[in-house]
């Protein structure tokens, strides 16, 4: 998924540099070996809610909005392990969990405040995910990777 790899490197690189350009983004993602056009760039940055913020010297820099950079709390929120499955269903997503685990996976998937997702609906092992309108179940796969990394590699659709 290299939207997905391309979204992670970008979050990344605006967390730890003051980035105050697209030139200076693209250059950066240009030397971990991401080709991207501006108008990509354009793109990724407003489905991931970034804006222009002072940077405190005069300047302004890239920021992301914090709950894009929402973290599990260490050994209080293990979501990954408990999803044991994921498939289409029309226009939504359903991830199926272990039992007693779904309210927990929807409460970290909605706190990531992604775009892409209206909201989540949890039952005991099952989580029904519906996108907004206009965004496809292929965006949600890829948001979905971007806020539980490695999902798509540990289960199987």
């Amino acid at each position: 998924m290299q939207k997905a790899r391309r979204l992670a490197v970008i979050q990344k690189i605006i967390n730890e540099e003051n980035i105050s350009s697209h030139e200076n983004l693209i250059r950066k993602l240009k030397s971990k070996g991401i080709a991207c056009t501006q108008a990509t760039l354009s793109r990724d940055l407003r489905q991931m809610g970034a804006g222009r913020i002072p940077d405190g010297k005069g300047a302004y820099r890239y920021a992301l909005p914090e709950s894009i950079n929402v973290k599990p709390v260490k050994g209080k929120l293990q979501v990954l392990p408990a999803i044991t499955g994921i498939a289409d269903a029309k226009d939504l997503l359903v991830i199926k969990t272990l039992p007693g685990n779904a309210s927990n996976t929807a409460f970290f998937i909605d706190n990531a405040s992604r775009y892409e997702i209206a909201g989540t609906i949890a039952g005991d092992d099952t989580v029904l995910i519906i996108p907004r309108d206009g965004i496809t179940v292929h965006q949600v796969h890829i948001c979905l990777e971007i806020i539980l990394p490695g999902l798509h590699a540990q289960v199987k659709k």
